[in-house]
């Protein structure tokens, strides 16, 4: 047994808020919406994620006004029906389990109006129902895309407004915290980006200018939410184009937007054009680096971060404080119980799946390695649902 705690599996402080470990869900679109109401997909799939072990999970981009989401099917925050289907999935996620619960929420801008992947991912004809998406200037995504509205200060006011309006949902509904969507070329990171923002006014051009309404947004929405509760942001580290958005112009915004009392910062990249990366694992946790080292905030790396032993070497090296991880929770529901396994670190187990644990009936696991050799021994706590170490 090792004498000391993978820190992957170390808690980790936001607000008042602690979580178990430094494991996040990241927002993953189900596209399973109906008029942006959270249906009985919404409660198998994350109340099965709610039983992962994982440190935090962060609910799906959630659009704070209908012409704000990505496709017909995407989840919404903006309306009582919205706001009772949503609080109906997260209350029986916090019946059964004890996972700290957050929601992305945000504004796709002009990449609104869309088919979704499965369905190719193409701008929406009229005849498929297409809406007017919005912008800070009036440049299509690409070609053939719609050509947004070019917002004025009084739609700048509108936005901001229903941000806040879907704040004062998540506290009613009693979501533990919030993450702003500022990446991968949505509204807030097209005003980050000078491939999308090409503005002449105060809220164009140089970064200070082009970060303004993201920081007024944010400064909005921080004042709405409880102080004790955690507020971050997920935005770019790079656009990946030579044209975007720089690790230089990022780490300006995340230094105004701690500033603003942002508790976390969760780095992506990329969104703005079409250019697309080389990926491998961790690709992009260099920039989640650099935020972290600017500001002393906590930071979440993302980006095919799959393997285990990577992810502890990510956190325990300084690299980042917390990795995110998305599509591979759908191929492995219960990765922090493998993670744990592999690390020697503490499972998080509901006690009705208590005998999935390897440590705690090893005669279910024969192909396993040499279990005795590890010295674990595990009881149910006394803290619903938890497995925890004997002393």
């Amino acid at each position: 047994m090792l004498d000391q705690k993978p820190a992957l599996f170390e808690e980790i402080q936001l607000r008042n808020l602690t979580l178990p470990n430094r494991i996040i869900i990241a927002p993953m679109c189900q596209y399973s919406a109906i008029d942006g109401q959270a249906t009985d997909w919404h409660l198998i799939h994350l109340g099965n994620l709610a039983q992962s072990g994982s440190g935090m999970l962060i609910i799906e981009a959630t659009a704070v006004e209908a012409r704000g989401r990505i496709t017909h099917g995407c989840l919404g925050l903006y309306n009582d029906e919205s706001e009772n289907a949503l609080s109906k999935v997260l209350n029986t996620c916090k019946k059964y389990g004890n996972t700290p619960i957050g929601i992305q929420l945000g504004h796709a801008g002009r990449k609104a109006s869309a088919n979704p992947p499965h369905n190719g991912g193409t701008p929406l004809t009229e005849k498929q129902g297409s809406w007017e998406t919005i912008a800070p200037s009036n440049i299509p995504f690409s070609n053939d895309w719609h050509r947004p509205k070019e917002m004025d200060l009084g739609l700048m006011k509108k936005v901001i407004k229903a941000h806040v309006q879907a704040v004062m949902r998540c506290e009613r509904i009693g979501f533990d915290a919030i993450e702003l969507h500022g990446a991968h070329g949505y509204l807030v990171s097209s005003f980050l980006s000078p491939i999308a923002n090409r503005r002449t006014d105060e809220y164009g051009g140089k970064i200070e200018n082009r970060m303004r309404f993201p920081l007024e947004l944010f400064a909005a929405m921080r004042d709405e939410w409880p102080s004790s509760k955690p507020m971050g942001v997920r935005f770019n580290g790079t656009d990946w184009d030579d044209k975007g958005l720089i690790i230089e112009e990022a780490v300006e915004f995340a230094h105004s937007l701690k500033k603003l009392g942002c508790d976390f910062f969760d780095i992506s990249g990329g969104g703005n054009s079409l250019s697309r990366p080389e990926v491998k694992p961790g690709y992009q946790a260099q920039f989640a680096a650099a935020i972290k080292e600017a500001t002393g905030i906590p930071t979440m790396a993302v980006g095919m971060i799959r393997d285990p032993q990577i992810a502890e070497r990510l956190v325990s090296d300084g690299t980042c404080d917390m990795i995110a991880i998305a599509r591979g929770f759908l191929f492995e529901p219960r990765w922090p119980w493998k993670a744990a396994y592999e690390l020697s670190g503490e499972g998080n187990y509901p006690e009705q799946y208590a005998r999935a644990n390897p440590l705690l009936w090893p005669q279910a696991f024969p192909n396993t390695p040499e279990l005795n050799n590890l010295n674990h021994s595990w009881e149910i706590g006394a803290a619903p649902h938890i497995m925890v170490p004997k002393n």
